[in-house]
């Protein structure tokens, strides 16, 4: 017998040049009902977000710093003014002080380090679904 299929949690984009980390961020998380978007660096990331006629459209953005083309920071900046309730999360592998406090104070959701555990990792990405589906309620009620 086959368990009826659970609805999903959220929309993640997960934006890596880390292959590895793309799949095992993907695993925990799909696992834990969320649906996953990868994409290889900022530049791809925004890309998606601004396809045209079909963009697409997820609930929090897990996004590396050091990545090609454009980085991390330029992207979340890109995010921050063009989606301004989306929720976004930063995963890296090179932890700096000043930078977690910079993008902390630029309204970014929470600072993760590589690697990150399981638990940690789907409790922030719950938090942050959680904020933008309260911030969506805002705006549709």
């Amino acid at each position: 017998m086959f368990d009826a299929p659970r609805e999903q949690l959220g929309r993640v984009m997960v934006v890596d040049d880390e292959a590895d980390i793309r799949k095992v961020v993907r695993m925990h998380l799909e696992k834990a009902n969320y649906e996953v978007i990868e994409a290889t660096n900022g530049e791809e990331a925004i890309a998606l977000l601004n396809s045209g006629d079909n963009p697409v459209y997820v609930d929090v953005i897990l996004c590396d710093i050091r990545m090609p083309k454009v980085n991390g920071v330029a992207a979340i900046e890109y995010f921050r003014q063009q989606y301004p309730s989306l929720p976004i999360v930063v995963l890296t592998g090179f932890p700096d002080v000043q930078m977690a406090t910079s993008f902390l104070k630029q309204g970014v959701l929470d600072y993760l380090v590589k690697p990150v555990e399981k638990e940690h990792l789907i409790a922030t990405i719950k938090k942050a679904v959680d904020q933008h589906e309260m911030m969506k309620g805002q705006f549709t009620t």
